[in-house]
C-alpha cells in the first residue's frame, strides 16, 4: 500500500491544505455490479478518471460513495484500490462512521489500506449533547494514529465550546461542514486554530461555494466532479479567478437547476449523481437500498442539465 499513514498530523494537513487549494475534493462512487455486489474493476476505473481531473484529494467510501451500505470487507477493498490508484500523488481520506466503536474498526481497515487520515461521519441514529459529539471524536482519535477530520451534519453540530475542544485533541485536523450556517461557521472559524482545515461540505456545494469563501472557507467537496470533472474544475477555476459572470452563468443554468432535480426525491443527491456518472459511460452500476435509481423523467431532465453544463464549459474554454 502507498498511502501516507506513517506521516505525522500536521504533515497530512499541510498537504490537505495544499492540494485544497488547487482543485476539489473527489468523493468518488462506489462501483455496483446489476446485483448489487461490488464491482472492483469499475471503482478503480471511475478512480482513475477522478484523479485525472487533478482533484485536491480523494475520499473515498464516504456519504456519495455509499459508506453506509458497505460491509468491511467492501470498505478495505474500495479504501486500498483508492490507495493504489492515488500512488501518493493526492491525500486520501476515508470515510468512517456509526458508533465510535464500528467506527473504530473501520479505522483500523483504512490505516491497513493506506489512508492517510478520515472523515468521521456523523454517528448513527441518536441525537447527543455537546459532551458526547467530543467524547465520540476523543474515542476514535484516542485508537487510531490516522488524522481525523470531523464532518458536522445532521444531527452533529458543533458549538463554539465544544469545537474549541476537538480543536485541541490530538490528531483531530479539520472540520466539513454540511449545515450551511454561516453565522456558526464563522464563530468557529475565528475561534480555531490557524492551521486547522475548514471544508465545505453542503449537498451541491457548489451553490453555496461563495457564501462559505466570504466566510474563510474556500475548500469543497463536489459531487458534479463524480460525473462531470469538467464542469466541476471550471467552476472553481473561476471562483478562484474571480470570474464572477462565469461562475454565475454556470450557477443559474446548471447547478440550480440541477439541485431542483435533486431535491425531488430523497437520496438522489448520491443516486442522482450515480445515475450521470452512467449517462457518461461511467461504469459506477446501480445505488443499493434503501437508495433508489432516479425514474426516467428525472432521468430525461438529468441528460438535458448534464448537456447544458458541458456546453457551458465548452464555451468557457
Amino acid at each position: 500500500m502507498s498511502g501516507a499513514r506513517d506521516a505525522d498530523p500536521e504533515a497530512v494537513a499541510r498537504r490537505l491544505r495544499n492540494g485544497m487549494a488547487q482543485g476539489v475534493l473527489s468523493f468518488p462512487l462506489t462501483s455496483f455490479h446489476k446485483d448489487g455486489s461490488l464491482d472492483l474493476d469499475g471503482f478503480r476505473t471511475h478512480v482513475a478518471g477522478q484523479l485525472a481531473a487533478a482533484p485536491g484529494a480523494v475520499f473515498p467510501a464516504c456519504g456519495t460513495g455509499e459508506f453506509f451500505s458497505l460491509d468491511e470487507e467492501e470498505y478495505g477493498q474500495v479504501v486500498a484500490a483508492a490507495v493504489e490508484a492515488a500512488g501518493g500523488r493526492v491525500p486520501v481520506v476515508a470515510g468512517v462512521g456509526y458508533g465510535w466503536a464500528q467506527a473504530v474498526r473501520f479505522a483500523r481497515i483504512a490505516e491497513d489500506a493506506g489512508a492517510d487520515a478520515l472523515l468521521v461521519l456523523p454517528h448513527y441514529l441518536v441525537a447527543a449533547p455537546q459532551d458526547g459529539l467530543v467524547a465520540q471524536l476523543e474515542q476514535i482519535a484516542a485508537r487510531t494514529p490516522l488524522p481525523l477530520i470531523a464532518y458536522q451534519r445532521g444531527q452533529v453540530a458543533f458549538g463554539t465550546e465544544a469545537f474549541r475542544r476537538i480543536t485541541r485533541i490530538p490528531g483531530v485536523i479539520g472540520l466539513k461542514d454540511g449545515h450551511s450556517d454561516l453565522d456558526r461557521l464563522q464563530r468557529l472559524t475565528l475561534a480555531a486554530p490557524e492551521s486547522f482545515l475548514f471544508f465545505n461540505g453542503a449537498a451541491t456545494a457548489e451553490l453555496q461555494a461563495r457564501a462559505y469563501t466570504a466566510v474563510g472557507v474556500p475548500a469543497y467537496s463536489s459531487a458534479v466532479h463524480a460525473f462531470a470533472p469538467e464542469i466541476a474544475t471550471t467552476f472553481f477555476a473561476a471562483l478562484r479567478d474571480g470570474d464572477d459572470t462565469l461562475v454565475k452563468t454556470l450557477l443559474r443554468e446548471f447547478y440550480v437547476p440541477l439541485v431542483a432535480v435533486r431535491d425531488r426525491v430523497p437520496g438522489y443527491a448520491v443516486s442522482l449523481v450515480k445515475a450521470a456518472a452512467r449517462l457518461r459511460g461511467g461504469r459506477v452500476g446501480p445505488v443499493r437500498a434503501p437508495l433508489v435509481d432516479p425514474s426516467p423523467a428525472d432521468l430525461a431532465d438529468l441528460q438535458t442539465l448534464l448537456a447544458t453544463g458541458l456546453d457551458l464549459v465548452g464555451a468557457a474554454l
